[in-house]
């Protein structure tokens, strides 16, 4: 490792780096999504086909916690190594891990065909895909954290996290589109393949522009100075965890709201009320677009007033409109779903927008990959895995939806104290945090 190694990049590998992390997250929440979509649609009846449907439905939604459970211990392990040898490396390896589990998937013979162990398969890819996407949102942000300004990081550190709507965005308009170009017998046979089998094209895309990317010269130059950190999620529990617990409320009300919106509302309106798959499809399409589109202003206004004050107001207006929410969706008309779903989806990015800055700022060069990764990726046990889950149980033990939107009300409580407990860091000096 060279000392010598500039911490400012120029214009060009800024967008370089900015642009691969923006792609490969992308591909790498298409992956993660298009299994939730698939489970709020045929893996019920695919895999669980003994069950009636909201019970396998409820099977379903928890073979698709099990990739939540999976993504602290990608967090622990890729920050590991993303915090003794790098970054890059890291992301590439995620990258190739999560495309290949994803494809596996499109592959995987059905319950009628090979009884019990089509579900044990399809819980031991799920479980590499959440293992995969553990260790991709740390790099990702950090790699781009790492060379933008301190004073337009919120900024640009927003791009990797659009890949998440952006590949919620892909995941439901890829399924859209299936379900409506298909008679529903071939979208139940093979359609619902497709999006998996996608992966394999869109991984060697992302693996083109990583290559590109090089290493995070503020990780080298600190390595050098001040040596690696032999265990640095160790060290980052035992002498961050204020800051851990910080992030971890961060993350947990917006978690929850995001996947209740994504997830569960899409059961909602195909199992429960009998509404038409391509219309909420169609309105998480619309919702995730906005919410792409929103979020670098979202991030642009944190670098100018402080993540907190925008962080804080997207959660109040998220809470606020949940109480609405599920009104419209029983409405269920065209312009009433999609304008639950968008303003959901838009206020959420208020929140997501400069989550990826305020978390990376919380925490050291020398164990940032590791402290980042276990802030974001250990709430999803406790937040986005339980989510659907929660709500549809909830909805079955009380017959409504009031007690679904008292549940994601209360989660957003605890992200708001998270949010008053937690020191502003806009502009932070990276190689100064201690």
């Amino acid at each position: 490792m060279h000392a010598e190694a500039k911490t400012v990049v120029n214009a060009r590998e800024l967008r370089t780096v900015v642009g691969a992390s923006l792609i490969g997250t992308t591909i790498e929440w298409f992956d993660f999504f298009i299994y939730g979509v698939a489970s709020a649609l045929v893996f019920n009846r695919l895999f669980f086909p003994s069950f009636e449907p909201l019970t396998g439905t409820l099977l379903a939604f928890s073979t698709y916690a099990l990739g939540f459970l999976a993504r602290p211990l990608g967090g622990v392990i890729f920050g590991h190594f993303g915090d003794r040898i790098g970054r890059k490396t890291l992301l590439m390896i995620s990258l190739l891990v999560m495309g290949l589990s994803t494809t596996a998937i499109g592959l995987l013979p059905t319950y009628d065909q090979i009884g019990v162990w089509a579900p044990v398969l399809l819980i031991a890819l799920r479980l590499l895909q959440g293992f995969a996407v553990g260790g991709e949102w740390g790099g990702a942000v950090l790699i781009v954290a790492e060379v933008a300004p301190a004073r337009t990081r919120g900024f640009w550190t927003s791009w990797p996290q659009v890949g998440a709507p952006a590949g919620n965005l892909l995941a439901a308009g890829v399924f859209a589109a299936s379900s409506a170009l298909l008679p529903e017998d071939d979208f139940q046979a093979w359609g619902w393949r497709i999006p998996f089998l996608m992966s394999i094209i869109l991984v060697g895309v992302g693996w083109w522009l990583r290559r590109a990317v090089a290493e995070s010269a503020v990780f080298v130059q600190e390595a050098a100075k001040e040596g690696l950190v032999r265990f640095p999620a160790v060290e980052v529990i035992r002498r961050k965890w204020r800051a851990l617990l910080t992030g971890g409320g961060l993350r947990f009300g917006e978690n929850i709201c995001y996947y209740v919106v994504a997830t569960f509302s899409i059961t909602y309106l195909t199992e429960i009320r009998g509404g038409d798959r391509s219309l909420v499809l169609n309105a998480v399409l619309i919702g995730s677009a906005l919410e792409c589109l929103s979020m670098p202003f979202f991030a642009a206004l944190s670098d100018r007033v402080g993540r907190r004050w925008v962080y804080g107001a997207g959660a109040v207006c998220v809470a606020a409109w949940f109480p609405i929410f599920f009104g419209l969706l029983d409405v269920g008309s065209a312009w009433s779903v999609g304008l639950a779903v968008t303003v959901a989806m838009v206020a959420h990015g208020a929140m997501y927008a400069p989550q990826g800055a305020m978390i990376t700022e919380l925490f050291p060069t020398r164990l940032r990959y590791s402290g980042a990764s276990i802030a974001y990726q250990a709430t999803s046990i406790f937040a986005g895995s339980l989510a659907p889950i929660i709500a549809l149980s909830l909805y079955k033990l009380t017959g409504g939806t009031g007690a679904v939107a008292a549940y994601v009300i209360g989660s957003l409580l605890i992200t708001l104290i998270a949010v008053v407990a937690a020191r502003e860091t806009k502009g932070a000096d990276l190689s100064t945090v201690d």
